[in-house]
Order: C-alpha cells, then sequence, then structure tokens
C-alpha cells in the first residue's frame, strides 16, 4: 500500500471528481459545510470533506457520496491548494496568514494566482468583490476563458446581499441576481451571528446556482443550518452564561466574532478567552492581534500554543505577556494566564448571569470551554 500525505491525496481524489475546492484565509470550513449540504439537499449525493465536523455528517467532517461531485476545503498552508485539480474554484477572501511558509502578502497573492491558473478553460472561478485582495488576484490573472461570478455586499456583484436586518439569535438578507437583469431570489436567514457568515452564504449561494441547484432548496438549507464544530458553537451554559467555543487565530477572526456576538447578544458583555496559536504568527502580525484583543469588554490571554516545526530562532522570545503589556497601555480589564489551569480558575472567577464568554483559539483551549459547559 503507497502511504502519501493528506495534501497529496486530497490531489489524486480531486482527479477522480468535479472538485469543487473552497479556498482563502477565513471561511473555509463553513462554507464548505454550507456548499456540501446545499448539494446534499438537491439529491445530487456528493462526497464532501471540511476543516471541521459537521453534525448531520455520520464522520464528522467527512461525507462519501456516490455522485461525480467532490466538495473540498483546500487550504493554503504550505501551498496545499495547488496539489488539488478543481473544476470550481471558490475563493473567500485573502490575508497575510501562514507567514512562516510565505514572504508577505504578495507572495500568497501570487500562489493563489497560480491555483487558479490551474483551472481548465472551461473551469469556474467564484470570488468576493468586497475583498480588495481577492480582486488583485482575478486581475492578476490576465485574459481568461474561465467563467468568473463573484459576490459581495458593498461593492456591485453578480450576487450581492441586500436589507441586511440582524435580530438576536438571527439574520436576515435578500440576495440579488444581476448577471443578466436586477432579480430578487429571495428573502433569506441563517440562525448563526457576523456579516462573515454572510458573506460565506453568499459564497455557498453563488456555487451552487453554478451547479444549477434551484434557489429554494439552497434557502431551505441555509435557514436549517446551525453551524459547525469550533466556529461559534455555542457548546452549553455556566451560571447564566453563554459559552461559546470558536477556532478563530487571525485577527479579523477575532474582531468580526466580538462584532458578530455583540450583534446577536445585544446588551451583553463578552467575556473573551484567547490562546494565540504559533510564536510566529503572533510576532508577524502583532499590532493586528493588539488592536482586534482589544475589541472584548473583558479578556483573559493565555500563553501562546506552540507549533511543533514551524517557529525560528527569531520567534522563540515571542510571549503572550508581551501582547498583555502593549494591551494594558489602553484597556486595563485584562488578565493574563500562564497554562489553560490558570485561566480556566481566572474565568470562572470573571463570569456574571447574561455574559457572552467566548473561548477562542486554534491550540487546546476548547478543552476549557467544555469543562465549562459540564
Amino acid at each position: 500500500m503507497r502511504e502519501v500525505s493528506y495534501c497529496d491525496f486530497l490531489g489524486e481524489l480531486s482527479k477522480q471528481y468535479l472538485t469543487v475546492a473552497i479556498s482563502g484565509t477565513n471561511g473555509k470550513s463553513t462554507t464548505t459545510a454550507m456548499l456540501g449540504l446545499i448539494l446534499e439537499r438537491a439529491g445530487l449525493d456528493p462526497t464532501v470533506i471540511v476543516g471541521s465536523k459537521v453534525k448531520t455528517f455520520p464522520d464528522g467532517n467527512l461525507r462519501l457520496g456516490k455522485s461525480k461531485y467532490l466538495v473540498v476545503e483546500a487550504c493554503e498552508y504550505n501551498a496545499h491548494m495547488l496539489k488539488i485539480q478543481p473544476q470550481m474554484i471558490v475563493l473567500t477572501n485573502v490575508e497575510e496568514d501562514h507567514l512562516d511558509f510565505y514572504r508577505d502578502l504578495n507572495h500568497i497573492k501570487e500562489t493563489f494566482v497560480n491555483y487558479i491558473k490551474k483551472l481548465s478553460n472551461d473551469g469556474f472561478l467564484i470570488y468576493n468583490s468586497d475583498d480588495c485582495a481577492s480582486e488583485e488576484v482575478v486581475r492578476a490573472i490576465g485574459n481568461s476563458q474561465l467563467t468568473i461570478s463573484n459576490y459581495g455586499v458593498d461593492l456591485p456583484a453578480d450576487y450581492m446581499a441586500k436589507n441586511i436586518l440582524i435580530k438576536p439569535g438571527h439574520q436576515y438578507f435578500d440576495i440579488l441576481r444581476t448577471t443578466k437583469h436586477e432579480e430578487v431570489l429571495g428573502s433569506f436567514s441563517l440562525q448563526i451571528p457576523g456579516r462573515f457568515n454572510i458573506y460565506n452564504a453568499l459564497a455557498a449561494v453563488s456555487a451552487a446556482l453554478n451547479l444549477g441547484i434551484l434557489p429554494e432548496i439552497i434557502k431551505e438549507t441555509l435557514e436549517n443550518f446551525s453551524g459547525i464544530w469550533r466556529r461559534f458553537e455555542k457548546v452549553g451554559e455556566r451560571g447564566g452564561a453563554i459559552i461559546i467555543s470558536d477556532y478563530g487565530h487571525h485577527p479579523t477572526a477575532i474582531r468580526e466574532t466580538v462584532q458578530a456576538a455583540r450583534e446577536f447578544y445585544p446588551d451583553r458583555r463578552i467575556v473573551l478567552v484567547f490562546q494565540p496559536h504559533q510564536r510566529n504568527r503572533t510576532r508577524r502580525l502583532f499590532d493586528d492581534f493588539v488592536q482586534a484583543l482589544l475589541t472584548p469588554d473583558i479578556l483573559v490571554l493565555t500563553e501562546i500554543y506552540d507549533v511543533t516545526g514551524r517557529e525560528d530562532a527569531e520567534d522563540a522570545a515571542v510571549s503572550s505577556q508581551q501582547l498583555f503589556d502593549e494591551i494594558k497601555k489602553t484597556n486595563t480589564h485584562l488578565q493574563f494566564a500562564k497554562n489553560l489551569d490558570e485561566a480556566e480558575r481566572m474565568t470562572r472567577a470573571i463570569i456574571v448571569p447574561n455574559d457572552i464568554v467566548i473561548v477562542m483559539g486554534a491550540g487546546d483551549i476548547d478543552k476549557i470551554a467544555r469543562k465549562f459547559a459540564h
């Protein structure tokens, strides 16, 4: 039996299917789950591979189908997405991340350009028109025979969310299609928060419509979508406080998740328990992390989760203590925990009824959320 890496396996697998690859810095897992569930409800029996767990998938992050369709999360880490052979690429957004591999944002954009150029002339590209870096990637492709669609909220796009209304526990929006003439496809709703999830929904909607799925099926699927594991996952309550677990580990994810909590749970105190992930990321995006971590009402900051093999000598001296010291210059409503046990004790002492407690990070901090929930 031949042994290959995960990304090499996905590359070989993708050759056997009509592969839809979901790529980008943020939103990949949720968009992949949404689109996979839409295809499932439409009776297309897809195979779906997600970077998280989907409640209705028997194998968690995997759904094995019998049709020609494969929906796969294609991660940009170490340019792994270049291994995949897609017929459709959905590009959610492009930001600085994985800077232990990429030189800078320009290197990331160049890699995405090379990735999109792997599509054949009859391929599909769907991208976020509100994301400047994604627009730059698409312009850099040059003349192409690809079928290209875009989606957005603020700037003109083929598929747009309009009349957004946010209420506790739900958000509502109309989807407008402008490809031939302006056409309202219907009023859609989500039971998961955040404008970022409206973008995720638009990405899935755009892909599904290009695959010929009826708007009614898409609408029904999104209305019933309750989220995935560790993506603003409500894991329970403790002492009248709602406990949420989230995988976010990028400054943009922190800002948007805190904002989403404020919108869904107005007039409640937001307590963020955050574990930075990887010293290199913390060092390279230090100022962005400082600004993002000023957004909750109270912050419990733990030490950085080390990632073996992805740190260099320059990263070794980086600590959450440095983040803490910088944040404290502006906001004194924070505490520093040397480890998870200390973070748990601090958070238990802080929580009061009606708090929204977001336990966030890509490391092992989820253990705290599960303890609180039980």
